[in-house]
């Protein structure tokens, strides 16, 4: 940072504790040891061997401001109908800046123990959960997050309880002045043989270069089964930061997919946990870029248990002097015998000024394993193209066709079937009014 840009910051981080204390969470020696570590780390730079491709200059140019209340733009219902997956039969939660809106929520009564809120209404209860998983990470916007988030998700489903019907956590961004800064908390804890689906949208209202930290902890207990899909769809000069950290116990399912279709610069970085045996484990994801906006997916599976299946599939999709950056490594322990373990980054590239830096990793200390990895570059298939065209199709459609096929690999693989049907209407439209399918 810059000497103003560090000025800017202290001003900033003082007037958020100030708002903090008066807020649902206080948690003031958590959010100080948060403030403390990023302190001692910093930003990083691409000298930095997990940032190498990813600049942080776009962010780190912004002023800083955090979003304590909500920005003055007022939202109503229309604003909700108008975005992905409202039409469905869901329970809502809407956040406003990182603030819950309980104007725009909507939760319907749930089974006995399930609690669909946010963790400010829920404080101090929960207060001794919040960083159990993730707070030992380095990341400097695990930190950020620890010391400034003001609220989100708290799901907890008992044990052999189901969600009555997906939950739907809803966050916009009013996004009216450059360097507003909204950090993001979610806690979701699936006790044994729970289940449910969680949907997860981040939206931008505004066009001004705000940015999103979001950290969300996922605890699920053994035979628990849970799916959760994420859409990030902000505006083409919004920042995401997201950090999602998973534990995972027995024979449980954890199935996560994830849809990167906006942003100038968005960053996820996934870290699953397999502690006990039978886990099976997905990790679904597709991003797609234009202009110069930048995808950057960073994950780690750690196989600490036998018996455990994880497989990895991320499809990308770059126009224009867009770039993507995947890194991906499985981590199979001396004790996780019988590990299955497929990761795969595949890579469409439909301009000769996009690029892509993937580099898929196996690091193996067991010797009864079944563990792949690979990743493709490249541009559509003139065979297939040719093949397709032999059959009476012309080239335009025909390369269609093999585009819709390369997104429906991740997007087949949601369960839930009328959030699948949307979610596939809305990538084959964005790549037909905003990507260069001639």
């Amino acid at each position: 940072m810059s000497s103003t840009a560090v000025i800017d910051w202290a001003k900033g981080a003082a007037h958020a504790f100030a708002g903090i204390k008066q807020r649902g969470i206080s948690m003031l020696p958590f959010r100080h040891a948060g403030i403390t570590r990023f302190q001692e780390t910093g930003l990083p730079t691409t000298k930095d061997e997990d940032w190498r491709f990813t600049s942080l200059k776009p962010f780190i140019e912004l002023p800083f401001e955090i979003m304590i209340e909500s920005g003055s733009q007022t939202i109503d219902q229309s604003a909700i109908g108008d975005i992905a997956f409202s039409q469905h039969d869901t329970d809502r939660l809407v956040f406003v800046d990182g603030n819950i809106s309980s104007e725009l929520s909507q939760i319907s009564e749930q089974s006995e123990g399930v609690i669909v809120s946010n963790l400010a209404s829920a404080s101090p209860a929960i207060e001794n959960k919040i960083g159990n998983l993730s707070s030992e990470d380095q990341n400097p916007f695990i930190a950020l997050n620890d010391a400034f988030f003001t609220d989100g998700a708290w799901i907890h489903i008992p044990a052999n309880s189901t969600l009555s019907k997906p939950v739907h956590i809803v966050f916009l961004y009013t996004a009216i002045k450059a360097g507003q800064a909204s950090h993001i908390r979610n806690l979701i804890i699936a006790e044994t043989n729970a289940k449910g689906t969680i949907i997860e949208s981040h939206i931008t209202l505004g066009q001004a270069a705000a940015s999103t930290n979001v950290v969300t902890e996922t605890q699920l207990g053994d035979g628990s089964n849970i799916e959760h899909i994420k859409l990030q769809d902000q505006s083409s000069l919004a920042i995401h930061f997201a950090s999602l950290h998973s534990k995972l116990g027995g024979n449980s399912c954890y199935a996560f997919h994830s849809f990167a279709l906006g942003a100038q610069l968005s960053r996820n970085n996934l870290r699953m946990d397999l502690t006990k045996p039978g886990i099976e484990c997905t990790l679904n994801g597709l991003y797609m870029t234009r202009s110069r906006q930048l995808a950057d997916h960073h994950m780690i599976v750690n196989h600490a248990a036998p018996h455990c299946d994880s497989h990895e599939y991320f499809n990308g999709i770059l126009d224009d002097q867009s770039r993507g950056v995947f890194h991906g490594r499985i981590l199979v322990d001396s004790e996780a015998q019988k590990t299955d373990a497929k990761q795969t980054n595949k890579n469409l590239i439909l301009s000769d000024n996009a690029t892509v830096n993937s580099k898929p990793q196996l690091e193996i200390y067991a010797d009864d394993v079944k563990c792949t990895h690979g990743a493709t570059i490249g541009e559509l298939d003139n065979e297939a193209i040719f093949y397709l065209r032999a059959r009476g199709l012309d080239a335009q459609t025909a390369r269609r066709m093999l585009m819709h096929g390369f997104t429906g690999e991740i997007v087949e693989r949601i369960q839930q079937n009328d959030i699948r049907d949307e979610l596939n209407e809305l990538v084959w439209s964005r790549l037909e009014n905003e990507h260069h399918l001639n």
